[in-house]
C-alpha cells in the first residue's frame, strides 16, 4: 500500500442537479434517491480550511459535472455561483488517499 500526496473532494448530485439534468434525457429520469456514485477530485493534501479550498475549485468541478450531462455550454446555468454549486451537490473533503494497487498511477489530461 502507498499513500498518495493528494487530498480529495467527492461530489455527489443532489435533487436540484437531477431536476436540471433530466431535461436532457428522454429515456431515464434521475433522482437523488438513485445510487449514483460520487465523482472524486484530487486536490492538494496540505490544506487547513475547507471553505477557501472549495472556493478555489468549485468552478472547474461545476463545469466538469455539467459537461457530463451536456457539452452544450449554452444549456448550462448562466449564474454558476458557489451558492448554486452547494445547492446542487453534496461534498466530502479529505486529506489522505491510499493506493492499494501494485501498479503505478497514470493520469490523462482532459479539458
Amino acid at each position: 500500500m502507498k499513500i498518495v500526496n493528494r487530498g480529495f473532494i467527492t461530489v455527489a448530485p443532489k435533487q436540484a442537479f437531477w431536476d436540471w439534468a433530466n431535461q436532457f434525457e428522454d429515456d431515464v429520469v434521475f433522482s437523488e434517491e438513485d445510487e449514483v456514485e460520487p465523482n472524486v477530485y484530487l486536490i492538494t493534501e496540505d490544506f487547513f480550511e475547507i471553505e477557501p479550498l472549495i472556493e478555489q475549485n468549485f468552478k472547474e468541478i461545476f463545469k466538469n459535472e455539467l459537461s457530463m450531462i451536456t457539452d452544450t455550454e449554452e444549456d448550462w446555468p448562466e449564474n454558476r455561483t458557489l451558492d448554486l454549486f452547494l445547492t446542487w451537490f453534496t461534498l466530502e473533503i479529505g486529506s489522505t488517499v491510499f493506493d492499494l494497487e501494485k501498479s503505478g498511477l497514470s493520469a490523462e489530461k482532459i479539458d
